[in-house]
């Protein structure tokens, strides 16, 4: 199998582990969401730490206490990803997992705006009339919740701006979640002890298969991340930016066939209009990136005589 075939496997494998989460959070009930977030952060801690035990891989943390700037880029990254984690495990045990999916399929929008409010890019027309689209299916969903849905955008905008810290940073997969569990390991620690003194846990006094998955959650944290990071030394971003609309997809499967949550018609033509501009923002960038290609192949390839015609750039749109 080639690299790029493997690449597609890991990201698929990754992005249908991650599209499953609702069925595995929910059996974790009867715990709260935060008992399972604590949970999920002490676990997680131990799993990559006994990964990176095997791997004899510690130098990177002499490296990060070296560096406040970067080890404070870490810290606030595990601020925005334990909100990330805390909102979804909320929703999904809320019967929200439609709502869940939305905050999913929205991210990317969210990211181009962040793109373009801190990061003063640009946006091509395409990816304005997605943005566009965006935010008439968040107008739409309003009227029908009767609400701003919340969860949605809390998970879109918390997961956005992971994103945007994660990439000015260096740590590779395994390393970052073990230094970003380990920042939230110990209020996470003294959380339970809290809890387990004050007679609220349900860790060890569900039933013995409870115990054992709530265990798992640091295994299901952190197995889905290295087959990401797998993927994504493989396959351009394109690829990797096309598989990630399997995670939501899964998620509203879960969440209309699996929990019967309601979709009205209203509501679905929220998510119709996100799907859309999903659609919209997917083929603009598609594009894109075959001009890129085509530019560099002609860049390689052109004419190298002095008499031959210049190779000119295809203008930026």
């Amino acid at each position: 199998m080639g690299e790029e075939r493997s690449g597609y496997l890991y990201g698929l494998l990754a992005y249908t582990l991650w599209g499953f989460f609702p069925i595995y959070f929910k059996l974790l009930k009867p715990a709260t969401p935060l008992e399972i977030l604590a949970h999920r952060v002490i676990w997680s801690v131990a799993f990559v730490g006994l990964l990176l035990a095997v791997m004899r891989n510690w130098r990177f943390l002499a490296k990060l206490l070296r560096s406040p700037r970067q080890f404070g880029g870490m810290a606030l990254a595990a601020l925005l990803i334990a909100v990330n984690w805390a909102v979804y495990i909320y929703g999904v045990n809320s019967d929200r997992v439609l709502e869940t999916a939305l905050g999913y399929f929205i991210t990317p929008l969210v990211l181009v705006v962040f793109g373009v409010t801190l990061e003063r890019e640009r946006l091509r027309r395409w990816q304005w009339a997605a943005v566009g689209l965006g935010a008439a299916a968040v107008v739409v969903l309003t009227v029908d919740y009767g609400r701003l849905p919340y969860i949605a955008l809390a998970l879109a905008a918390s997961f956005g701006s992971y994103g945007l810290v994660k990439k000015r940073m260096s740590l590779p997969p395994a390393q970052g979640l073990f230094v970003e569990s380990g920042v939230l390991a110990l209020p996470a620690l003294a959380y339970l002890i809290w809890l387990t003194a004050a007679g609220h846990a349900e860790f060890g006094h569900v039933s013995v298969p409870h115990t054992l998955l709530m265990i798992g959650a640091g295994v299901a944290t952190a197995v889905p991340l290295l087959l990401f990071a797998a993927a994504a030394n493989r396959v351009s971003m394109v690829g990797i930016g096309i598989l990630q609309y399997v995670a939501p997809i899964l998620q509203l499967a879960c969440g209309l066939l699996l929990f019967h949550e309601p979709m009205p018609p209203a509501r679905l033509a929220g998510f119709c209009l996100v799907w859309v501009a999903l659609i919209i923002f997917t083929a603009d960038a598609i594009r894109q990136n075959r001009r890129k290609q085509n530019r560099r192949k002609r860049t390689v390839t052109g004419p190298t005589a002095a008499t031959a015609e210049p190779v000119t750039a295809l203008p930026p749109r």
